[in-house]
């Protein structure tokens, strides 16, 4: 569907694909089949046998594409002067820094905020050290902790889509895309316990809503 980004390629970055053949593909295919079932819950666990740091780096994969996809189709709305800062809701105001290159957090506008941070987590996708593609290569150490901070600021894409783009979701008629993606990707992260809950607080009556209507 790279459709979607030809309106802003800048902002929008190439699909992260996962080599076929391997046995991180399998996995992708594995999680579309049981997403297939219509059960998350289910669809979420780590299957049978599996390493648990290559099932958080095949779905983090997944989950940045997913999110890459979604917000390609709202960036005509998300500009400059809409969305000069970065926020999810009033109370709630995003600043980038990314530990190197910025490191002191900047105040920057929602698109400049999302380039900057799907820019970054591309960087740590694309490297073989830290999401090892070969079989056989193991995770480093901090593998952990480096998945969480991706996952972090990727629910804050979804969080300013939610808080500040809905409308424009709805008229595209993506709602029921945005809804499945946004449950999938919190049934995973809580199933891992990898977003602190704090920084749910965003969309905590949302996760509230989506979590008891799968009881």
């Amino acid at each position: 569907m790279s459709f979607l980004f030809s309106r802003s390629s800048k902002t929008f970055k190439p699909k992260k694909n996962i080599p076929e053949g391997s046995h991180q593909y399998e996995l992708l295919k594995h999680a579309e089949a049981t997403l297939g079932s219509g059960n998350l819950r289910q669809a979420v666990m780590l299957p049978e046998g599996e390493d648990l740091n290559e099932w958080i780096a095949v779905n983090t994969v997944d989950f940045f594409n997913q999110i890459n996809m979604l917000y390609g189709t709202i960036t005509e709305f998300c500009t400059e002067a809409s969305c000069s800062v970065m926020s999810a809701g009033p109370r709630y105001e995003y600043h980038w820094a990314d530990g190197t290159n910025i490191k002191k957090p900047i105040k920057c506008s929602a698109p400049k905020y999302i380039d900057y941070l799907m820019t970054w987590v591309q960087d740590q996708l694309d490297d073989e050290t830290l999401f090892p593609s070969k079989i056989g290569v193991p995770f480093p150490k901090n593998f952990m902790s480096v998945a969480k901070t991706i996952l972090k600021r990727l629910f804050r894409v979804y969080a300013h889509i939610y808080h500040q783009h809905f409308d424009s979701v709805m008229q595209l008629q993506e709602e029921a895309h945005l809804n499945t993606s946004f449950k999938h990707f919190i049934f995973f992260v809580q199933e891992f316990n990898l977003i602190d809950r704090r920084e749910l607080a965003p969309l905590q009556e949302l996760i509230e809503k989506l979590g008891s209507k799968d009881r």
